[in-house]
């Protein structure tokens, strides 16, 4: 198994996402991020699960969807980190 790790970047997406959807629910927000975690918590098993991210092609840079997320993330040799939490409508590379 390999350890999943965060960035400040992702946590903040997650923060972001998790405001923007309470907004309407606080408890549909509550499922969602839970959703997109239990997804990446995947990760530790099958850290290739992901496909590779279309725009970049690069083998150790991937990306799980959850609904309208994308859930970028890059393998390293000890572990996977969590780059970006991105919504599927907004140009990835623009960040």
């Amino acid at each position: 198994m390999v350890k999943v790790i965060w960035t400040e970047f992702a946590i903040d997406d997650l923060k972001s996402i998790h405001a923007f959807i309470s907004k309407d629910s606080k408890s549909y927000a509550d499922k969602f991020i839970g959703k997109i975690i239990s997804k990446v918590d995947q990760l530790e098993k099958f850290p290739k699960s992901g496909r590779i991210v279309p725009e970049l092609e690069i083998e150790t840079i991937r990306e799980l969807i959850e609904g309208n997320y994308r859930i970028v993330y890059k393998i390293n040799q000890d572990y996977v980190g969590i780059v970006r939490v991105h919504h599927s409508s907004r140009q990835l590379l623009a960040d």
